[in-house]
């Protein structure tokens, strides 16, 4: 039995995106997949994409690694939030966001997010996330362990934060095709 939602049809997903009056934007973990989803669903909708993280880059004229390393999580804490604030207040309003992993657990970036954006949270299963972010080295929270250790870890520290999203979207191992869907299909029905 096939299980994935409904696919809204190019008239269905042009009239949801007039509909939009705000930014879209993705949170969840790390790995599961916000960036490449966020990309589709922009593309769909005909809307500019941008990812939180290569912000942050591009402001402090260093990658991510690299401001962890001199400055430490906190002060990286402090200029996503800053970032994200800009984006959500000067940019674009039909414009689809993918934010850090830990962006959402901070206060006054989930209240910005939830006041000013359509929030979504994409959502997997540590297995998936291990596959993903085994990817690339560029992910320094996880350099200091095990990750499948750590990113249990950490996706059952931030699941409460994640549940203040009002739309939840799976995404499963494989093409990122049906998250897509699943994520217009939920901000359909919110709407």
């Amino acid at each position: 039995m096939d299980t994935s939602p409904p696919r809204l049809s190019d008239q269905q997903i042009a009239e949801l995106a007039r509909r939009i009056d705000r930014p879209v934007v993705l949170v969840g973990m790390m790995g599961v997949g916000k960036s490449s989803v966020g990309r589709r669903v922009a593309g769909l909708l005909g809307w500019p994409f941008v990812d939180a993280d290569d912000e942050i880059e591009r402001s402090a004229r260093m990658t991510i690694p690299e401001i962890f390393a001199a400055y430490g999580e906190d002060y990286f804490r402090d200029g996503e939030r800053r970032v994200i604030t800009r984006l959500l207040t000067e940019g674009a309003k039909q414009t689809v966001i993918a934010t850090g992993g830990g962006a959402f657990c901070n206060a006054a970036t989930r209240e910005l997010i939830l006041s000013r954006a359509i929030t979504v949270w994409l959502d997997s299963d540590v297995d998936t996330l291990v596959e993903r972010t085994a990817r690339t080295d560029k992910r320094p929270l996880l350099r200091d362990g095990n990750p499948r250790e750590i990113l249990h870890r950490l996706r059952e520290d931030r699941r409460p934060h994640y549940s203040l999203a009002p739309i939840h979207v799976i995404s499963a191992s494989g093409p990122h095709t049906q998250t897509v869907h699943r994520v217009l299909e939920g901000i359909s029905q919110w709407l």
